[in-house]
């Protein structure tokens, strides 16, 4: 079963993925700011992680950037799914190696479809 780690600050948002990515058949982690999210990434290394960017403590670019600079993690996926939605904001969230970055709100059938193309899940 893959594991997917969702964070954000948002309940409402939270408790919605985890009903979706748990339909999906995956299982799933929450935190609910980066500094939470680093815990969990560390100790049960998941394959995808759904992130917002604005957090309290630590925001969503630092968790990514920790992600894909560190071996351990490094072929974890990574989306931002968040309401910042300049050019220059996308930008920034590829350049530090997001694989996909999706702005609020979204389609949980989106969501759906690119987190199973990422995991190469049929």
């Amino acid at each position: 079963m893959k594991k997917v780690l969702l964070v954000d600050d948002e309940p409402n948002i939270l408790l919605s993925l985890e009903f979706l990515m748990k339909k999906q058949g995956y299982y799933v982690f929450i935190a609910r700011d980066g500094k939470e999210a680093l815990t969990i990434i560390h100790q049960e290394n998941p394959e995808i992680v759904i992130l917002d960017i604005m957090m309290p403590e630590v925001d969503g670019y630092e968790v990514c950037r920790y992600i894909k600079n560190n071996t351990l993690t490094q072929d974890t996926k990574v989306i931002f799914l968040s309401a910042k939605a300049k050019e220059s904001e996308i930008e920034f969230g590829y350049a530090l190696g997001a694989d996909l970055y999706l702005t609020k709100p979204f389609s949980t059938r989106n969501l759906i479809k690119q987190v199973n193309d990422l995991l190469e899940v049929v």
